[in-house]
């Protein structure tokens, strides 16, 4: 009866097996797909905020519809309503996706959340795509119902308001973008907040307030602001015969916006995500 040698038993290898050779090495799970890793964030971030932004949500909602019945005693008609009206329902998705979602990331950041996202084998862009979607997706019932509000109060035609469709994911996207970037880019949580805050604002002073109004270098602020564009873009919808030309223009600026400013939040999140 044949028996092993002393050394490969000593060393657990088998007979014929050189001792340099190893076992192969289990293959690593394959990462994530975009599409499917953001649908998962998506749903997650989306049912978050179902449970936990819901009285956020109607107090951005009543906020605005009480600076329309404000204006109301300033502003009886014509292109400073429409103004009004457009500036109150773009200022709710302000609110949420870019002020909500700013102190999000900044608390994100610094509890420690952002490295339970950076072990989970989903791309940086899924993360940041998902909770700007989301976060810009539950903005819908406070714009159409401030929209709506608006028409009403100050006389304007309900007709084309199923331009919202457009105006919200796109002025969504390049708030939340800018939302997201602020939170990630601020060393502190305190000042993630801060900016959020500020941002809004300017949201509120700018787009509310009719631009005929505004001295110069404010109105050139203005133009600076890429919710500016929704609004544009929702006041020319309130006309009798709109300037869709400008109209679609004036959406692909906050598409474009929307595009540079959440590149500029995945960058920034690979960025804090390593720290």
């Amino acid at each position: 009866m044949s028996t092993l040698p002393a050394e490969a038993v000593t060393a657990g290898v088998p007979v014929g097996r050189p001792r340099d050779e190893e076992p192969d090495a289990a293959p690593l799970a394959p990462r994530a797909r975009l599409f499917p890793a953001l649908g998962a964030v998506y749903r997650a971030q989306l049912s978050r905020a179902r449970v936990a932004r819901i009285p956020l949500l109607f107090v951005a909602t009543f906020q605005s519809i009480g600076i329309m019945v404000l204006m109301r005693g300033v502003v009886d008609g014509g292109s400073e309503a429409r103004a009004v009206v457009a500036g109150s329902a773009v200022l709710v998705v302000a609110f949420v996706a870019l002020n909500l979602l700013a102190q999000y990331f900044g608390q994100l950041r610094a509890s420690g959340g952002l490295d339970h996202y950076a072990t989970l084998p989903v791309p940086p862009a899924a993360v940041v795509l998902g909770a700007a979607g989301a976060y810009a997706s539950f903005t819908v019932p406070g714009t159409l119902v401030t929209a709506v509000a608006g028409s009403l109060l100050f006389g304007l035609p309900l007709g084309h308001l199923w331009i919202l469709a457009a105006v919200v994911p796109l002025s969504g996207a390049a708030l939340s973008g800018l939302g997201a970037a602020l939170g990630l880019l601020a060393p502190r949580q305190e000042l993630a907040t801060l900016l959020g805050q500020l941002g809004m604002s300017a949201a509120l002073l700018l787009g509310v307030l009719p631009a005929e109004r505004l001295p110069g270098p404010i109105g050139w602020a203005r133009d600076l602001l890429p919710s500016t564009y929704g609004v544009e873009a929702l006041a020319r919808t309130f006309d009798t015969h709109p300037d869709w030309t400008a109209v679609c223009l004036d959406l692909a600026v906050c598409g474009a916006v929307g595009v540079v400013s959440l590149a500029v939040a995945t960058r920034a999140y690979r960025r804090a995500a390593v720290r």
